[in-house]
């Protein structure tokens, strides 16, 4: 990050500069982890300088939370109903990607609100998607031109949630494609090339308390947020005193640290079986997609939690998790530049990371209802996404 102007200068705008600084301090810290006084030393303001705009923390970041969304909806509104598909979603994309350092914080950190601005919320993206799968109606009639569209804007929105670091207009024509790509994928088609039905390992059954513990926590964390969950409730959803915690875990940030641990291994286990079985490139990268699909599906909860919580731990205990995570992703990039080697690394990981987009808003789409025919239309869409 790069300190805006100092006090001195004063410039007209500096809500906006405070809002924009702010925004990408929430996507990266979390809401929890991010303060006035941080968000104050990027703008390069005094704290009391910041509340003279925003009363509170939570104002402020109400205030971020609307800004992508807000110019979605201009966009949207700007074009006709028979305006071309691509042209809109070349103008969200550029939307998206020019704000992409702040836009990660609607992926998790949008729980955080209150009812009544989640709502709000809801209601504008609602809105951007009403308009969008109009056109995608229109220009491809195929079944689920809804979950078609949550699925393209998922690959768009894909890119406020990593860092790799491509030239601009690459980027927006890479995100394009493949967004294109997916508008134009029947998710009612069977996935050819799968090598059988996907097989995960099954989740551990909590047999000692420290296990009761962790599979009673982590449901309330893909709830409520981990700073929003206290040892209080997490004993009481195991009949312990909260003192027993201490017996098994020495803080509750051991307990997210056992959870990301348990989703890493089960996720590793999970692909290791599918690739095993695959006996070529395409079917490798659509058993990949299909066994990170169940993976989302059946252990929802304690993938939410893996992904939204990870910048809530410590750096000492984050990287190793880390690590796993980018291992995971080298090897989507491995299998994806084997089926398409025109791809470079940092393009392959960009369309990775589209492809994870996917997974998250069409598994929103469906309220992550577990059925063979919504894991087989997500790996569909998924599989557009990222091959030509």
């Amino acid at each position: 990050m790069t300190s805006g102007p100092t006090s001195a200068t004063r410039p007209r705008n500096r809500k906006q500069i405070i809002v924009e600084a702010a925004g990408q301090v929430f996507s990266e810290r979390g809401y929890h982890g991010a303060s006035m006084e941080e968000i104050a030393a990027v703008v390069g303001i005094s704290a009391a300088a910041l509340y003279r705009h925003f009363p509170n923390k939570y104002a402020l970041f109400a205030e971020c939370a609307n800004v992508i969304v807000d110019k979605l909806v201009e966009v949207v509104d700007e074009w006709p109903p028979e305006a071309a598909l691509r042209d809109v979603l070349v103008a969200l994309t550029r939307v998206t990607v020019s704000h992409r350092a702040s836009g990660g914080l609607y992926r998790w950190e949008a729980r955080y609100l209150e009812r009544e601005d989640r709502r709000l919320l809801r209601t504008k993206f609602a809105h951007v998607v009403g308009r969008v799968s109009e056109m995608v109606r229109r220009e491809y009639p195929l079944p689920d031109e809804l979950l078609r569209t949550v699925a393209a804007l998922g690959v768009i929105g894909s890119v406020t949630m990593h860092h790799t670091s491509i030239a601009q207009r690459r980027i927006e024509d890479l995100l394009l494609a493949s967004a294109m790509r997916v508008v134009a994928t029947d998710p009612a088609a069977v996935v050819t090339n799968t090598p059988g039905l996907v097989e995960l390992p099954a989740q551990p059954v909590p047999r000692t308390r420290r296990a009761e513990i962790l599979a009673a926590a982590v449901p309330l964390f893909a709830r409520d947020g981990f700073a929003n969950v206290t040892n209080v409730q997490i004993a009481q959803a195991v009949g312990l005193a909260p003192s027993a915690l201490y017996r098994h875990y020495p803080g509750k940030v051991d307990i997210l640290v056992a959870a990301c641990l348990q989703a890493a291994g089960l996720l590793a286990q999970a692909v290791d079986r599918s690739l095993h079985q695959a006996t070529d490139p395409r079917q490798a990268l659509v058993a990949l997609a299909a066994t990170y699909v169940a993976y989302c599906f059946e252990h929802n909860a304690l993938n939410s939690v893996a992904e939204a919580e990870v910048a809530s731990l410590p750096a000492d205990l984050r990287r190793p998790l880390i690590v796993a995570q980018r291992e995971h992703i080298a090897l989507w990039e491995q299998q994806l530049r084997t089926v398409r080697p025109e791809l470079d690394p940092r393009q392959a990981r960009l369309l990775v990371h589209a492809g994870f987009g996917v997974v998250v808003e069409a598994g929103r789409a469906l309220r992550w209802q577990d059925t063979p025919g919504h894991r087989n239309a997500v790996t569909a869409l998924v599989t557009g996404a990222l091959t030509c």
